[in-house]
């Protein structure tokens, strides 16, 4: 792997500061989550945007969250032909193997992949329409949320509506998995869709029964 390059410095320089301070002070809880394994209580699905930091959100340390990232947190529906499926294979193992409690979708403003659904659905991102675009055919999956927001929600807030359409297609999709399904019916699991502001650090969840994003 000629390609394979050492750290930059600054990553070095914040790797040893980390293992000075962080690690130091909570070495004991290092060498338990090494011995004991993980036993998170919650799984993640968020996005990939550098901006969202999902331990930070909750205070959460080492050892609390199974998180697994993607483009505009979007879960592909159930789909067993054999391919690699990697946000698939990560829900399989959250809630069969470590048997979490909770599953939370994570949706945030100004997503760039939704932003990039909007545009190629509004035939603004022939780019991403070329069936050699991996980002493209991912967005293809929230195709469903720009369906129920683009003729009623004026198109200025029609990125805001269509990043917590991303939340409820993954929540919707979740369901078509029959590990999640029964886990869900058996009351052993228990989905929440969440969406983030990031200027104003504000959450909302969605609740099910006003069918609306209200303030955490």
């Amino acid at each position: 792997m000629q390609h394979a390059k050492p750290l930059p410095s600054l990553l070095v320089q914040r790797y040893h500061g980390w293992k000075a301070t962080t690690f130091a002070e909570n070495s004991s809880w290092y060498r338990r989550l090494a011995s004991e394994g993980q036993r998170p209580r919650s799984m993640v699905i968020s996005c990939c945007d550098s901006r969202v930091h999902v331990t930070s959100i909750f205070g959460a340390d080492s050892g609390e969250f199974f998180i697994h990232r993607n483009i505009a947190n979007l879960v592909p529906p159930h789909q067993p032909d054999g391919a690699q499926h990697g946000t698939s294979a990560a829900l399989e193992y959250a809630v069969t193997a470590l048997e979490v409690s909770h599953l939370i979708v994570l949706g945030h403003s100004r997503c760039g992949g939704v932003q990039g659904c909007l545009d190629m659905c509004a035939g603004r991102a022939p780019e991403l329409e070329e069936q050699s675009s991996f980002v493209g055919r991912w967005m293809d999956l929230l195709r469903p949320g720009y369906a129920r927001v683009k003729d009623i929600v004026p198109e200025a807030d029609q990125a805001r509506a269509l990043e917590k359409e991303a939340v409820l297609v993954s929540l919707e999709n979740l369901m078509t998995f029959p590990f999640v399904r029964s886990a869900v019916e058996a009351r052993t699991l228990s989905l929440h869709g969440l969406w983030t502001e990031i200027g104003a650090g504000e959450l909302e969840y969605f609740d099910a029964v006003e069918r609306r994003f209200v303030p955490v």
